[in-house]
């Protein structure tokens, strides 16, 4: 794999790491570790991009978190591939296929693109959870003393990956997310781990989020949680159907459509540095 081209990038500070192997060689779950490891391709996510699967499509995408493990979706990530493929094709629409399904990108060769993210699913065994819940607006899970529990009742959905909100009415800032976002993360609700929200809704198209990321802890921005916080607001009925999410990385704009139910994220992306993966594979450790 010496040689590998890779973008080091980022979409609102959540840091993403462009690998492009469809020259040669593979990324292993090992590998991606590693990689996450070095100070020059140090990342949340890793998007590897390998040649089509499918007819029609443009690229294979797989995602890697931090510690190694895969993730089904990363709307941030997604971005940074578009920028990727948008400059080297010079098309402004794109179609990726992930582990989760397909995603169109639009303005691919634009300073904010778009995401079409799919639908979001909401019953339990598709997020899923450990045990049956009816409604998934609130399930029965709480952090803190029964009486008075600091957070509780969290929305959960899948949008490519598990995600559970809670909701609070103070600042997200003032809530230990770096303590209790690994318990949450892998509470055995979760069979599949889940990605972490605490939100604040600030207007009904304005909501505040702080975001405990699965496989990678504390994160400036996840355009997944970004999702997954606007359509359950507007499922529960405290936010419209587009909103702005403010993350501490800055602002996505998340449209849940109504004729189609498919979610719509647009934001910005930053190229950081680019080069091959040359001496990060030689340290040990690499697989």
């Amino acid at each position: 794999m010496s040689g590998t081209p890779f973008l080091k990038m980022n979409g609102l500070g959540n840091a993403i790491l462009v690998v492009d192997i469809r020259d040669q060689g593979r990324i292993s779950s090992e590998t991606a570790r590693h990689l996450a490891a070095q100070p020059r391709t140090a990342f949340d996510q890793a998007m590897v991009i390998a040649a089509p699967r499918t007819p029609g499509t443009d690229a294979l995408v797989t995602i890697y978190n931090a510690d190694g493990s895969k993730a089904g979706a990363c709307g941030n990530g997604t971005r940074c591939v578009a920028y990727y493929l948008g400059r080297e094709t010079g098309k402004s629409e794109l179609l990726l296929e992930t582990v989760s399904g397909l995603l169109a990108v639009t303005n691919a060769d634009q300073e904010m693109i778009t995401v079409d993210m799919g639908k979001p699913r909401f019953e339990w065994d598709q997020i899923p959870l450990e045990e049956p819940f009816a409604d998934t607006t609130g399930i029965e899970l709480q952090v803190g003393p029964i009486d008075k529990p600091a957070l509780h009742t969290p929305s959960v959905v899948n949008v490519g990956n598990p995600h559970a909100v809670f909701w609070v009415h103070n600042d997200p800032d003032e809530y230990a997310l770096d303590r209790f976002g690994p318990l949450l993360e892998n509470h055995p609700i979760f069979p599949e781990r889940a990605n972490i929200s605490v939100a604040q809704v600030l207007a009904p198209d304005r909501i505040k989020v702080r975001v405990w990321e699965r496989g990678a802890g504390l994160t400036l921005a996840c355009g997944t949680a970004a999702c997954a916080v606007a359509v359950t607001a507007a499922r529960k009925g405290l936010a419209a159907r587009a909103a702005t999410i403010v993350l501490p990385g800055g602002e996505l704009q998340i449209s849940w459509r109504e004729s189609d139910d498919h979610i719509l994220m647009t934001g910005p992306w930053e190229l950081e540095h680019e080069g091959t993966l040359d001496a990060e594979l030689t340290e040990e450790g690499a697989a």
